[in-house]
């Protein structure tokens, strides 16, 4: 193993220079603490790799296993250990491959009784490398890792083994519920899954097995499954198995698009059915349209757990936008209530959100198709634009070209901006009755595709120069084909502040149009008048005190 040979390299070393620092140290008379920490460690290492070698040579040695299993369970001297438990997974795996820890037919009675101590050491090495999982150094965790995947390999290839009982309720079943415990780092977690739940469909079959979604540990679970790909029709040539020996068959079903698609839908239908927290559900909702339901090999499992989060109104309604939208697309979902309850999303608050441009990007896509209604399109128009009157620039930047795009794609609507009052003059004098209805729950009945968008043309005097030109585009020909929304959709209040303050002017800003000679008066020759300051501490009308 690649750390093994930099230890050997490193006693090697040391070893030469020992002469050295002989000398040094009778020429001086003195021998620093590092420099017999030093010695010490490199003595340690090559006491470490002599045993091994020994007990690789001849069998007389065996016994010297306990000793390198005692080196690997001392917890005070770290490096020790580790380079114990490396040079034991070196052992093991030699032992494992020539068959000496297997029980021949007819075997002598001693032969027996040394394949049963050597099993039981091996049992004893894996329960230290299990203990080194849970250390305080994710290092050691990641390596005890390392050591107990190729151990697992070793013993399932091995003359004569069962590798079906060894992932299934062995060494593994431990492995994986440490992995999904508290103890273990999120970096060695995200290791494992790079190295062995990613290329390898074997060790991904059973870690599923093994994978109970309690409320513990579920936090755990949905974090490594997030980072898994998707078993879909294109994702399907995961032909590379960890263990070469298995069951006659097994690779053929681990292989399986159908049986991977149909396990990953067990799990998921677990976690489903437990109590998730809000946080979680939330979670598996931003999953649920690109990782999740293409695992699915029946998509009406996730119906109710989508329309019930749908129906849960707020944060959770706007996270179930995608995955309810899915459904519709790719199995004709019945969800007539769909684009009600969209509609009832768009409120005061929506504009304000910081999920803001993610809800806009979900909300174009729900209604690009010119097949819908022109009253519905119309209603979704008319309120965003009601609420841009009070929304901040940042927000108002994104509707004007979303309502162009919608107005070039549903000419219907196009009457809501050329509409000609019956009678102009009682208009100016009296105004008139928005027939829009903003409290109407149903999209179908506000009546907006009797109103107008004069809250665009308001939009023109805006105070931010950005949203007063921007307001404009409605009022100009539209020769324009369309607008690219997400040049628009991340805008804040940042980004537009550093573009005014990144430009050139040209001259300097009017501050005031007259420059105040006093503070509170206008003249020295009669104070308080007109001063509105004076005006308003005025308790003159309370009389004589």
């Amino acid at each position: 193993m690649p750390g093994l040979a930099s230890h050997v390299a490193t006693a090697k070393k040391r070893k030469r220079q020992d002469p050295e620092t002989n000398v040094q140290s009778t020429a001086t008379g003195k021998t620093s603490k590092t420099e017999k920490s030093i010695s010490a460690s490199a003595d340690v290492e090559d006491e470490i790799l002599l045993l091994e070698s020994q007990i690789l040579e001849s069998r007389q040695h065996y016994n010297k296993v306990a000793t390198l299993l005692s080196y690997c369970q001392d917890h005070v001297h770290r490096r020790r250990s580790i380079t114990a438990a490396v040079a034991l997974c070196r052992i093991f795996c030699r032992l494992l491959a020539l068959g000496s820890m297997s029980k021949a037919n007819q075997a002598a009675e001693h032969e027996v009784v040394i394949v049963q101590w050597l099993q039981s050491q091996l049992g004893s090495y894996e329960e230290a490398l299990l203990g080194l999982t849970t250390a305080a150094d994710p290092g050691v965790q990641n390596t005890a890792v390392t050591l107990l995947m190729r151990l697992l390999k070793a013993e399932s290839e091995s003359p004569n083994a069962h590798a079906e009982n060894i992932w299934r309720d062995g060494t593994f079943a431990s492995l994986i519920s440490r992995l999904i415990g508290t103890g273990i780092a999120d970096a060695v977690r995200e290791e494992f899954v790079v190295k062995y739940l990613r290329p390898y469909p074997d060790v991904r079959y059973y870690t599923f097995v093994r994978f109970t979604p309690s409320s513990d540990v579920l936090d755990k679970v949905i974090s490594i499954l997030s980072a898994l790909d998707p078993d879909s029709k294109e994702n399907s040539s995961l032909d590379q198995f960890y263990v070469s020996k298995l069951q006659p068959g097994s690779h053929r079903s681990m292989g399986s698009i159908v049986v991977r698609r149909k396990q990953a839908q067990e799990l998921w239908l677990k976690i489903l059915r437990s109590h998730l927290t809000k946080a979680q559900r939330k979670t598996i909702l931003q999953m649920m349209a690109h990782q999740i339901a293409p695992c699915f090999t029946r998509l009406e499992f996730l119906m109710d757990f989508l329309t019930d989060s749908f129906n849960a109104g707020g944060s959770m309604s706007l996270a179930a936008l995608a995955g309810l939208f899915y459904l519709m697309q790719e199995k004709n979902l019945d969800y007539p209530q769909f684009y009600p309850k969209l509609y009832s999303l768009l409120n005061a608050d929506i504009l304000h959100s910081r999920h803001r441009s993610r809800f806009f990007r979900l909300l174009n896509t729900f209604l690009s198709s010119t097949h819908l209604p022109a009253a519905l399109v119309a209603s979704f128009m008319k309120r965003l634009a009601r609420l841009t009157l009070s929304a901040p620039p940042s927000g108002i930047v994104f509707v004007v070209p979303w309502i162009y795009n919608l107005l070039k794609n549903h000419p219907a609507c196009t009457f809501m901006i050329h509409r000609e009052p019956e009678h102009a003059a009682t208009l100016t004098a009296d105004g008139m009755d928005d027939p829009f209805n903003m409290e109407e729950a149903d999209p179908m009945e506000t009546g907006a595709i009797e109103s107008s968008l004069w809250e665009i043309q308001t939009l023109q005097a805006h105070y931010h120069p950005n949203v007063a030109a921007i307001g404009k585009v409605i009022s100009e020909q539209f020769t324009k084909q369309g607008y690219q929304l997400e040049d628009f959709l991340d805008h804040t209040y940042t980004a537009m502040l550093s573009a005014e303050l990144s430009k050139d002017s040209k001259k300097p800003p009017v501050i005031e149009y007259e420059i105040p000679k006093k503070i509170f008066f206008q003249s020295d020759d009669d104070p308080g008048k007109g001063s509105l300051l004076i005006r308003l501490w005025d308790f003159s009308w309370l009389g004589p005190s």
